[in-house]
């Protein structure tokens, strides 16, 4: 079970690999550093990557090793003699962990390969794609199991360890994804009753005291362990921090997404760090820096920055009771109850400084606040950007500048070295 989580938090897992399936691809970030560093990032950008492209390679490969160590406890677990709460427990953990990693999938390449047990033969090892639509009665039939399965909360000797509600936050995300909203409303619903929160600091939250927090659903532990480096930091801090005092200066804020941002909305200093400005806790940003903005969520104060790598104490902010807020608003919403959107929305918009939007809006009128809310609420955090706009069939509009083509470019080209290996068994997708 340790191994499943310690891949979440893998370079190839949570670095450049994802941030070009999932962030680049959006309108939310530039490429970031320096002009020659990383070039290779724009076609991500400007959808000009192929079948040979090495990210998306890179991350179907980490997704499916991890799929297999989470199939690993699910099939050997259930053996154990042992407490059986804690046996259905670790069962529970790598479901989830194991939906996380397809969720990633399917969204990035659509149907993919289903291995819901270790391969034992050649022949299991090389399966065609499943449909689309088989990979999310996966998701839901895994997550539902789980959360039947996992505590509300833990005691601090396992803190991070996957809960009720984050297996139920998926859910109502993986529900909304395939626009089953009343199955999305029935899930976020039970999240309200367990007893998450706001935290009042948008600041705070992203900072090392913030972690694990009331609004915490679901985040990736890392920690600096001296004389181990690698053993469990994380590096998605280290890609994202200005460059060159403290990182690499990757994935930096577009021009528009800080125009997308109300006048007043505290949420713009907690997301986007400025150069020649100096942070809350002290560190002054060079206007030497070769990017105007960076990402203030992946910012840790170089006071904390001891030993191993910058940022490396910084955990990964997966799933937040903010998202499953506006995630219970989006499915209210569709299902004609906008009093009930409304309080969820307005909760969070509270929160961040502004005034609560007023009532009387049309279906169309919320479901554009909402989606507003979702972008400027979550930005520069885990990847949802380009998938949103993808399922709200938007990202023909949105991205046109940037090249995106529709009917191809919702999806990823399945990587030419898997489709070589299968012997042509995965067929790739249209206009690759």
């Amino acid at each position: 079970m340790a191994s499943c989580y310690a891949k979440m938090r893998e370079y190839n897992t949570v670095a450049f690999n994802w941030f070009s399936v999932a962030v680049y691809p959006g309108d939310d970030v530039d490429k970031g550093s320096t002009p020659g560093d990383g070039d290779y990032l724009n076609d991500y950008i400007y959808f000009r990557f192929t079948a040979t492209s090495g990210d998306q390679e890179r991350i179907w490969m980490a997704d499916y090793q991890q799929i297999n160590l989470c199939n690993q406890v699910i099939a050997n677990v259930p053996a154990i003699n042992m407490d059986a709460t804690l046996r259905s427990r670790y069962v529970g953990e790598a479901q989830f962990l194991r939906a996380l990693a397809y969720f990633n999938l399917v969204r990035a390449f659509g149907g993919v390969p289903l291995h819901t047990k270790p391969a034992e033969t050649a022949e299991e090892l090389n399966l065609a794609r499943a449909t689309r639509d088989e990979v999310y009665a996966l998701l839901i039939s895994d997550l539902t199991t789980a959360a039947a399965a996992l505590p509300a909360a833990y005691g601090p000797a396992d803190v991070g360890r996957v809960t009720k509600g984050a297996a139920l936050t998926l859910l109502a995300k993986v529900q909304l994804y395939q626009k089953n909203y009343a199955a999305s409303l029935a899930a976020s619903n039970q999240v309200l009753t367990l007893g998450y929160s706001l935290v009042p600091n948008f600041y705070d939250m992203f900072r090392l005291r913030g972690e694990n927090g009331p609004e915490s659903v679901f985040e990736v532990q890392c920690t600096t362990l001296p004389g181990n480096c690698d053993a469990s930091n994380s590096y998605w801090a280290l890609s994202q921090a200005p460059r060159p005092q403290f990182g690499w200066g990757f994935c930096t804020p577009t021009a528009d997404l800080e125009n997308a941002f109300e006048p007043g909305d505290q949420r713009k200093a907690g997301t986007i760090l400025y150069r020649g400005t100096t942070t809350p806790d002290g560190d002054s940003i060079s206007l030497q820096n070769s990017n105007e903005r960076y990402n203030m969520k992946a910012y840790v104060p170089n006071s904390v920055t001891k030993v191993c790598l910058y940022g490396a104490d910084q955990n990964i902010r997966i799933l937040r009771y903010a998202e499953t807020l506006l995630l219970n608003a989006e499915a209210a919403n569709e299902l004609g109850q906008p009093a009930k959107a409304l309080d969820g929305v307005n909760k969070i918009r509270v929160r961040a400084g502004l005034a609560p939007l007023a009532g009387g809006l049309t279906q169309e009128a919320l479901r554009q606040a909402i989606w507003k809310e979702r972008r400027v609420e979550l930005a520069l955090e885990y990847g949802d950007r380009f998938f949103d706009l993808v399922r709200q069939g938007r990202a023909a509009t949105v991205l046109k500048s940037r090249g995106f083509v529709a009917g191809k470019n919702e999806v990823f080209p399945i990587p030419l070295s898997q489709i070589q290996l299968s012997g042509g068994r995965l067929a790739q997708n249209p206009g690759y």
